[in-house]
């Protein structure tokens, strides 16, 4: 019998350690590809390892689980990581689809595990109810739009300035704190980039390193490097900004 892979998607590090510790004990011959951090990098690296069975976070930056989901359209055993139950029962009561709540229980996800087993082997067959239901989750998710981080707050002298997000060039950690770059000048802000990150709209502001994120607007080319790196050239700024091979996914279509 051939091997069984899977991909784990979240943007959570912790979690997917903790999900990858977790199978590793209950389901040991299991393979498993390199994660995902948000739904593009789970169409790339579904469309590189083909892997059985998908374990896909709810809520993720830019593209989430759901579009995602139905973007796999049915190539493989989906099961939704997510912290709420709503849809995630009605998509599991729909079957094909199961889910795991946060935190993750050893209990349930041997019961999970036990299903997989289960279906693995068979082929995958058309499920109406459930393309339905992707598809009320996928508007559902869009009908209450987030609403992204608008201003900055940063000290500058003896003041405290507003500064706009959309005049952001780039923003980039620096020790424990994080410098704000925008068309008045710098600061540096006591917030880190991961938890910035979660607060900027992914269509302007994407991470392109660990230590850095980059408004797209300001972006003038972007120079690619060896080994699948690039340098990011800003608009109106001297400072050029290494993209790490994790983050150039972001710039293949431009």
């Amino acid at each position: 019998m051939s091997p069984i892979t899977a991909l784990i998607a979240d943007d959570e590090p912790l979690l997917r350690e903790h999900l990858r510790s977790q199978l590793a004990n209950l389901w040991p011959s299991l393979i498993l590809t390199p994660d995902a951090r948000n739904g593009m990098e789970v169409l790339e690296l579904f469309e590189t390892h083909q892997p059985q069975i998908v374990f896909l976070d709810v809520r993720m930056p830019g593209m989430d689980g759901i579009s995602a989901a139905r973007a796999l359209a049915r190539r493989a055993h989906i099961v939704f990581i997510t912290a709420y139950e709503q849809y995630a029962v009605q998509a599991f009561e729909q079957g094909a689809i199961d889910y795991l709540l946060k935190p993750l229980e050893p209990k349930r996800l041997s019961d999970t595990i036990a299903r997989l087993q289960e279906r693995v082997s068979a082929p995958f067959a058309a499920n109406a109810a459930l393309d339905a239901l992707l598809k009320k989750m996928s508007a559902g998710s869009q009908a209450a739009p987030r609403k992204w981080l608008q201003w900055i707050k940063a000290s500058v002298g003896s003041g405290i300035r507003l500064i706009p997000v959309e005049e952001v060039a780039f923003l980039r950690a620096e020790d424990k704190y994080t410098l704000v770059a925008w068309g008045g000048g710098e600061a540096l802000i006591r917030k880190g980039i991961k938890e910035l990150s979660e607060e900027l709209d992914p269509d302007t502001f994407v991470q392109i390193h660990r230590s850095a994120i980059v408004n797209l607007h300001y972006v003038q080319e972007v120079v690619r490097g060896v080994n699948e790196t690039a340098d990011v050239h800003l608009r109106g700024r001297p400072e050029v900004l290494p993209v790490s091979r994790s983050y150039l996914h972001h710039f293949r279509q431009m």
